[in-house]
């Protein structure tokens, strides 16, 4: 697919590049495109930008925020199951939603108001191959 990539990029009408591609994708896009089979698209790319991990205090926003998509205004989190969730996730969101879930899941069983550090391990367990 890369290689068919390369070659639309290729077509030129009237001198001018007529056809402007926006490439997302996960880290595999990444390694894909630094092979040598692949160097003639990834010369023709004009802005890279890798997305981090979020920050501690962006975590802790960020649960914040999800939990007021669906109408809790309560701290639900205790500080050391934000902090676990950071630490286990390094700030990744995709496995911040998963493992949140999980503790959520894990609170629920146990009737809990708030989501301890214990419930994250406990989430942590359940999901870790």
């Amino acid at each position: 697919m890369l290689e068919d990539l390369r070659l639309l990029t290729n077509y030129r009408m009237d001198s001018e590049n007529r056809l402007c591609l926006l490439l997302v994708g996960l880290t595999e896009l990444r390694r894909r495109l630094a092979m040598a089979v692949h160097e003639s698209l990834a010369q023709r790319i004009v802005v890279r930008y890798h997305l981090t991990g979020l920050t501690r205090e962006e975590v802790s926003e960020y649960l914040t925020h999800r939990l007021r998509l669906v109408g809790c205004e309560l701290p639900l989190f205790e500080p050391p199951a934000i902090e676990a969730i950071f630490q286990d996730t390094q700030g990744r969101v995709r496995k911040i939603n998963t493992l949140a879930h999980y503790a959520l899941t894990s609170g629920a069983i146990d009737k809990a108001k708030t989501i301890t550090a214990e419930h994250v391990r406990m989430a942590r367990e359940e999901i870790t191959p």
